[in-house]
C-alpha cells in the first residue's frame, strides 16, 4: 500500500536490472522502492528537471501528549 500521498502504480522490470536496484539498495540502507525514488530524482537532477520537494517522511514514536492535569 502506498504511503498517503504517494502515487503508486505497477511497473515491470527486467530481473537482472530489479537484482542490480536490490544490491544498490541494500547497500545503501534503502528499500528498492527509496532506491528507485531517488535514482529517478538524481536523473531528472542531472537532465535540468526540478522536482519540488515533498513532505519528508514521519520517523519515530509519535510524542506524546501531557495529562491534562499535568
Amino acid at each position: 500500500m502506498a504511503s498517503p500521498g504517494k502515487k503508486s502504480f505497477a511497473l515491470r522490470l527486467d530481473p537482472a536490472l530489479y537484482t542490480a536496484l536490490e544490491r544498490a539498495a541494500a547497500s545503501d540502507f534503502r528499500s528498492v522502492n527509496a532506491q528507485v525514488e531517488v535514482l529517478l530524482r538524481e536523473a531528472l537532477a542531472k537532465r535540468g528537471v526540478k522536482v519540488e520537494a515533498g513532505e519528508p517522511a514521519k520517523r519515530g514514536r509519535p510524542v506524546k501528549e501531557e495529562d491534562a492535569d499535568g
